[in-house]
């Protein structure tokens, strides 16, 4: 329905995964019942959860362990990993400075020039530990190490911006990347984001990406939104997307899986993502809070450490138990934050869906109140769904 903002301007409202919940529907089925797997690139994982390419959340142990546990981890080949042969001394001063201090740090310390060669022994690393090498870049980086990535064999190449559209109009000395010839030439699959909107989920597409990254300024460690005023809130974003992805798969009978990428915290919000239409996500600060995450209880964006605009913070999300917790249990928190393959069982086991196909099908509803109705003492004791 749209909505008169002003005499000037019609707006559309949009919802935030705060704002729905997921409705049972005639049967319920067993936990152990519910399918997980999903595809992406044409990689299988039985747990449809994506690590961030982050400096905090993921590094080489990460990534194979991520693997073992049969999820999947982003390596980011522009941060901390290939600008230092040993990133812990860095990781450790990140850690130790306080909240005025970061911002010029992070800026200094990421001027460090990227080092090919580092790209080539943290994807061979990764590999050599039985993990799926997934990393990433930004356009630019696309551009100048694209080679480097396909000569060192990594499994997947995930392209991210804030945004990335087909249509990028750059000043006349500057030769923009073709995402199009990039996914053509690269000899594995390429996923390409982020977006929020139907018309570039669906232009992303065509370019041949294999997956489509959703998602603009809800990561907890993110300040886009308020730098740059943009997004679409992510239950709004993904239905978008998911609409894209179906009718492009119509036209094509091409599967493009959608990635819902930030702002998801609990396991909650992992499955009205899905609802929504998502066929997997990535999730950054919860796997920060692992005891293996290389951020020492801390976590930060990747476009923090820019050096004109910053668009991200470092905030401190704390340690709270081990990677395979967090993933699979069993949970040692009751908020929601633990065992996220559990409660995605769980969910899909109560609302009746076999599997994620169907699980994306499940009657939603806006409820502003979900989150808050029934839970005064829980609010009040900083309990549960109150803290």
């Amino acid at each position: 329905m749209n909505i008169q903002l002003g005499r000037g301007k019609v707006v559309r409202r949009a919802y935030g995964i705060d704002e729905i919940a997921l409705v049972p529907g005639p049967r319920t089925l067993d936990p152990s019942l519910a399918d997980t797997r999903w595809q992406i690139g044409g990689v299988e994982r039985e747990i449809p959860i994506i690590a961030s390419a982050m400096d905090g959340v993921v590094d080489v142990g990460m990534a194979i362990r991520l693997s073992e546990l049969g999820a999947l981890g982003v390596l980011n080949l522009e941060g901390i990993q290939t600008r230092y042969d040993d990133p812990n001394p860095i990781l450790d001063k990140i850690a130790s400075v306080g909240k005025e201090e970061f911002v010029g740090l992070m800026q200094a310390l990421y001027a460090e020039p990227i080092k090919p060669e580092l790209i080539t022994k943290r994807i061979q690393a990764i590999k050599a530990g039985g993990g799926v090498a997934a990393v990433s870049v930004t356009p630019a980086g696309a551009s100048r190490f694209g080679a480097t990535i396909a000569e060192a064999g990594a499994d997947l190449v995930f392209v991210q911006a804030t945004v990335v559209s087909t249509a990028h109009l750059s000043p006349a000395d500057i030769s923009p990347l073709d995402l199009a010839a990039f996914c053509a030439e690269m000899p594995m699959p390429v996923i390409l984001g982020n977006c929020v909107t139907y018309e570039v989920a669906l232009n992303l597409m065509k370019a041949g990406a294999a997956a489509v990254m959703v998602g603009i300024g809800p990561g907890a460690a993110c300040t886009s939104r308020g730098v740059l005023g943009i997004g679409i809130p992510q239950a709004t974003a993904v239905a978008d997307c998911a609409a894209a992805r179906d009718d492009f798969f119509a036209e094509t009978g091409r599967y493009v899986a959608i990635v819902a990428d930030g702002g998801l915290v609990t396991g909650g919000d992992i499955c009205k993502c899905i609802a929504c239409g998502a066929d997997g996500v990535m999730i950054g600060s919860p796997f920060a809070r692992a005891a293996e995450a290389p951020g020492r209880g801390f976590h930060w964006g990747m476009a923090t450490p820019s050096p004109v605009l910053p668009r991200g913070t470092r905030i401190k999300v704390g340690t709270t138990g081990s990677l395979e917790q967090i993933l699979r249990g069993p949970a040692g928190l009751d908020d929601g934050t633990h065992n996220f393959l559990g409660a995605l069982q769980t969910s899909m086991g109560t609302l009746g869906a076999k599997d994620l196909k169907e699980m994306q099908q499940v009657e939603v509803v806006i409820a502003p109140s979900l989150l808050t109705e029934g839970k005064v003492y829980q609010k009040a004791q900083q309990l549960g769904m109150g803290k």
